[in-house]
């Protein structure tokens, strides 16, 4: 079925001049600002002169762009260690706002912003949202968790800085969501993806249909997706998708976004975070083009600079396209989310892959892992969408089949009824590990 979304592409007027800059300027405002960044943590954060000092490298041996690959790397274990402020290069009277993770798989992280980093985060959030469609004026639905969690206030102090009526929602409450969607006439949305299909689900459960709402636009992110799933929702709600990316460690939402008018990988904004792909096994920097390990160097940060911080994420380094500033690839997954089956890496994001094709099932979906016997079992938990008669033993062999062939991997698959996944107000939970421990 054709869409009719509109085009949503920003005019070169509207866009900052570093967005389409030639790669010597961007190249030469990140040496200036990496120096600077690198002598303000080794200065100012006992941590880093420590990590420096071991290394043996001083924030006066960079003298170009590649010298950074002499600096060592920042781990999140290093930010538990030094919870909950020592690694804030500023004093804590001069800390504006706090962010914290969850810490329910350890000692929570905590971030740190003055007024400044705040007034840089508001402009790199401004400049995605721009870069997803939205224009000033436009209601924007944020349904990121407002908190500790970076993704609802740093959405949202960029909106308001770009000029955007904010309805501050948060997660939740999905008969509400749809509700306020619809009497505020939202253009755009901000969102995990896995929640989106739990909005659309309200949709339909209230037999509204979901081409005719007001949304032009989703802006989705906290968790990797698949361009199947992208495909899923522009056709259900007939309206644009596009991926966000961001961690508190870093900054927040904000770090790099897709571009409307392209969605061909998000472009990082390099004048504020400078990224590096790494092989995650040795550490040795990538050229553009492989796939490995994102790194980020904070290049502007006061409160909390990051130097060489290894994300987890596996993607890979493009040439701009609609801006000059370089994209990364759609996350694929994370080294640390990755599962290993019988000697086979997987992660969901391949699982969903399969799943999206398969007509009858929604693509809601959980992995479990267990350990029976002396062998690691897959069992992959998904549902029937909402009217389907198909036999769910024909659905699963046709699953496992996918499975099988594109993943090379041998799982079980188990059919619900529609609703039988758990869903999710935030993030996904896609992997329930019950092997036993030990």
């Amino acid at each position: 079925m054709e869409n009719d979304m509109k085009d949503l592409t920003p005019r070169k007027e509207e866009l900052e001049h570093i967005e389409t800059a030639s790669r010597d300027e961007i190249a030469a405002v990140q040496l200036e600002r990496m120096k600077w960044s690198l002598r303000h943590a080794y200065e100012n954060v006992p941590f880093y002169k420590q990590k420096f000092d071991a290394a043996g490298v001083h924030p006066d041996d960079l003298h170009a762009l590649e010298d950074l690959a002499k600096f060592p790397f920042t781990v999140k274990q290093d930010l538990r260690d030094n919870y909950p402020f020592g690694m804030f290069a500023v004093p804590r009277e001069q800390v504006a706002r706090i962010h914290a993770s969850s810490g329910t798989t350890g000692q929570p992280t905590v971030v740190g912003y003055t007024r400044q980093d705040l007034d840089t985060w508001g402009t790199v959030v401004a400049r995605s949202l721009r870069a997803g469609g939205l224009r000033p004026g436009d209601v924007l639905h944020n349904a990121y968790g407002y908190g500790l969690f970076t993704g609802g206030l740093g959405v949202h102090g960029g909106a308001e800085k770009m000029g955007l009526t904010v309805v501050p929602v948060s997660g939740g409450m999905t008969q509400r969501q749809v509700r306020l969607i619809e009497d505020f006439r939202a253009k755009g949305i901000t969102v995990t993806p896995s929640y989106m299909l739990s909005i659309l689900d309200e949709y339909v459960s209230l037999g509204l249909d979901p081409r005719k709402s007001p949304l032009e636009v989703g802006i989705f992110g906290a968790e990797p997706w698949t361009n199947a799933m992208r495909g899923e929702i522009e056709q259900a709600f007939d309206m644009h998708a596009v991926d966000i990316y961001g961690l508190s460690e870093v900054m927040g939402p904000g770090v790099a976004s897709e571009c409307v008018e392209t969605k061909d990988g998000l472009h990082i904004w390099e004048d504020h975070f400078y990224p590096e792909i790494i092989d995650p096994a040795t550490g040795e920097v990538l050229p553009d083009g492989e796939q490995g390990e994102l790194v980020f160097t904070s290049l502007t940060k006061e409160a909390f600079p990051i130097i060489r911080y290894r994300t987890r994420d596996l993607t890979r380094l493009l040439a701009g396209t609609a801006r000059s500033l370089r994209r990364m690839e759609k996350i694929t997954g994370r080294t640390d989310d990755m599962i290993i089956l019988r000697g086979v890496n997987v992660f969901p994001t391949q699982i969903e892959e399969q799943l999206v094709t398969v007509e009858d099932l929604a693509p809601h979906f959980q992995i479990e892992l267990a350990r029976p016997d002396r062998m690691d079992e897959m069992i992959i938990h998904v549902e029937l969408i909402e009217g389907a008669r198909a036999d769910p033993i024909k659905v699963s062999h046709t699953l496992k089949g996918l499975v099988k062939s594109h993943v090379g991997v041998t799982v079980k698959v188990k059919v619900a009824e529609p609703g039988g996944v758990a869903r999710s107000e935030g993030k996904a939970v896609r992997v329930i590990d019950n092997r036993p421990k030990g």
